[in-house]
């Protein structure tokens, strides 16, 4: 049995029986949505681009950004992509961008970054997730 097939049957089978399953210390864990951070005054240019630029921008900036989603920029990130907009400004939870990168979908092919990727970008730690919640709770500023 493949890896990623048993571990697609265990979450399957451990959220039943109400067990959790555990993850390295700095990695969110799958399904679970980190709090928002209690950090105020966040901002796009202070907090936030230092994070996608790290995590994202490979895949989602220049000229054929993947999923037409470009996040190098404020407007870009605001815009959203060919699904339509990732961010809805004051409701983190309701974000796509959240959701993608909190891993909440039960499909791993919506994950962000994706699992293996040819950049090697790991998954965004829960305090990256919760700063960026908080961004977009304040009003993407």
């Amino acid at each position: 049995m493949k890896i990623k097939t048993w571990i697609k049957l265990t979450s399957v089978l451990a959220v039943p029986l109400g067990l959790t399953l555990a993850a390295a210390a700095d990695d969110a864990v799958p399904g679970t949505l980190p709090p928002a951070a209690t950090k105020q005054g966040v901002t796009y240019a202070g907090d936030i681009k230092p994070i996608l630029d790290n995590s994202c921008v490979k895949c989602h900036s220049g000229d054929k950004p993947r999923g037409h989603l470009k996040l190098d920029s404020l407007d870009g990130a605001l815009k959203g992509g060919k699904d339509g907009k990732v961010i809805v400004a004051g409701d983190s939870a309701k974000s796509m961008l959240i959701q993608a990168v909190a891993h909440l979908s039960t499909d791993d092919d919506d994950w962000m970054p994706p699992l293996h990727n040819r950049a090697n970008i790991g998954p965004l730690t829960p305090e990256q997730i919760g700063l960026l919640r908080a961004w977009i709770d304040q009003g993407v500023k």
